[in-house]
């Protein structure tokens, strides 16, 4: 009988390990001058920190298998917003630097970030051929945010 009950409890707690409800996601982030970036912030939820790269832009986190979007955030950039695909553990993320546009109107401000967004994956290939990061392109989608909003009659 103890038998039977050790190995129920065995199998029980193995079962458990494999539907575990976390996922370990590493990477590396830089700017878009590809310059390590240290000690980046990494949120979720908008308010719960749950990590940062370390002096080499380098980080590994534990985060929720329901999470799907991350924030990176980090003085004197742009907060980045990512939404990992399923098959993404692997994060190699290219931050935009913040620009400070005198006496321009909002949607001026927005061509010209949006010029710079969609160098984003030339860049990632660039800095996989220098060596910076694994892959040649990112496993994740990135959506431009955009300062100035039309109004809605």
């Amino acid at each position: 009988m103890k038998k039977i009950l050790i190995i129920f409890i065995v199998l029980s707690v193995s079962t458990c390990s494999l539907y575990s409800q976390n996922k370990t996601i590493k990477g590396r982030v830089t700017d878009d001058n590809l310059e390590i970036l240290p000690y980046v912030s990494i949120v979720i939820n908008d308010t719960v920190e749950v990590g940062k790269t370390d002096i080499n832009g380098f980080f590994q986190i534990d985060m929720p298998i329901s999470e799907k979007k991350m924030l990176f955030r980090y003085v004197g950039l742009e907060p980045t917003t990512i939404e990992l695909v399923d098959k993404c553990d692997e994060l190699e993320v290219i931050m935009m630097l913040n620009s400070t546009y005198d006496f321009m109107t909002l949607k001026k401000v927005d061509r010209l970030r949006m010029k710079r967004f969609k160098k984003l994956p030339e860049l990632h290939k660039e800095a996989f051929e220098k060596g910076i990061f694994k892959t040649d392109k990112a496993c994740y989608t990135q959506e431009f945010i955009p300062y100035y909003k039309k109004k809605q009659k």
